[in-house]
């Protein structure tokens, strides 16, 4: 533990910049912020390209005092092996970065490689920061100032298997100070273009239904594995309206309506009402997504960026998954698991948490 507690950490990461990955980095700002109330979060990331959806969620949230963003490759997420820029271009950003916050802490989260140490390194050369990071490996700890032990050794200390649930991963570092995560959750709030769009999103469904979410999700580049199979999720859906009249509300990013409107034309050979399915693709941001899954009353999602989003705002969640994996779970009361499920197990689900 540090001896003075610190008044602005600087917390650095560079792994993914999917939605899931960052927003489960949420338990762990909040276990620093009831460690040291009063303390000023902000977050480095280095993103391998400029222009990622997820950066306009992390900036607006809620525990963060601010949050950056420097790329070290290139063109946007668009390029496939993008030019790598030169560690000196990366360094006068990060070291100009470290000059304006003036942390008294900084954290490096990744534990492999030497990227991030080095920068960890050199960040605090600019400010005389304590410096706090993994020894997942001996050359490692000769970066920081106070050492974490490894990701194994956290594993083995909290009987873990790896690789363990993804929100842990930041408790690594913080076993540094003995700061535990204990359950906590990830969490969200919604900005105020969520709530203007989740007020609009209202008026405009039929009153006296509930409101159910979905997002089949999953059309990006590898993810396909994890989309829900079209002629199962119809029949489950198809099922659901029998006994419980509802309005469904379909999100999903512009390159997935395709995907929706399969489902949808599923649905309408099924005989569902089609004036109570809605279709959102394409209408919201990763902030207004949020206020699309606020006005549900449960919202089911494949494993992708919104089934985090709702765990995040404590929505009635439910995560359709097509084979099983433990590393993408949320261990919380408002969140339940389906894996390839039958009709049956679908409704029964839905029963215990709606």
């Amino acid at each position: 533990m540090i001896a003075t507690p610190p008044k602005r950490i600087l917390m650095i990461k560079s792994h993914s910049m999917g939605v899931g990955d960052l927003l489960r980095s949420s338990a762990a700002w909040r276990m620093l912020i009831n460690t040291w109330p009063g303390v000023e979060l902000h977050l480095l990331f280095l993103s391998k390209h400029a222009g990622y959806t997820t950066e306009e969620l992390i900036k607006e949230h809620h525990l963060l005092s601010s949050a950056s963003f420097i790329t070290v490759r290139a063109h946007d997420p668009s390029v496939k092996n993008a030019q790598r820029l030169p560690i000196c271009k990366v360094l006068a950003q990060v070291q100009a970065l470290t000059l304006s916050l003036d942390p008294d802490l900084i954290i490096d989260f990744e534990p492999h490689g030497l990227k991030t140490s080095f920068i960890t390194w050199m960040a605090a050369k600019a400010c005389h920061a304590t410096t706090v990071g993994i020894a997942q490996f001996p050359v490692r700890s000769w970066f920081y100032m106070l050492c974490a032990p490894s990701m194994r050794n956290y594993a083995q200390t909290y009987g873990l298997t790896q690789p363990f649930d993804y929100t842990n991963r930041d408790f690594v570092a913080l076993q540094a100070f003995g700061i535990e995560r204990n359950g906590t959750p990830i969490e969200l709030r919604l900005t105020p273009a969520a709530i203007s769009f989740k007020q609009s999103l209202i008026a405009v469904l039929p009153q006296g239904l509930p409101v159910v979410g979905l997002n089949i999700g999953c059309a990006t580049e590898g993810a396909a594995m994890r989309r829900p199979d079209l002629n199962k999720l119809s029949d489950c859906f198809s099922a659901l309206s029998k006994r419980m009249p509802h309005s469904l509300v379909i999100s999903g990013a512009p390159f997935e309506r395709e995907i929706n409107s399969q489902f949808m034309q599923l649905c309408a050979v099924k005989g569902m009402d089609m004036n109570l399915i809605f279709d959102c693709s394409g209408h919201t941001s990763l902030l207004t997504l949020a206020g699309l899954i606020d006005g549900c009353s449960v919202f089911i999602s494949s494993d992708s960026g919104p089934y985090h989003l709702s765990v995040g705002l404590k929505k009635p969640t439910i995560c359709w998954f097509n084979f099983p994996d433990p590393a993408a779970y949320h261990e919380h009361s408002w969140v339940k698991r389906l894996i390839n499920p039958s009709v049956r197990e679908f409704l029964d689900l839905f029963s215990s948490l709606h």
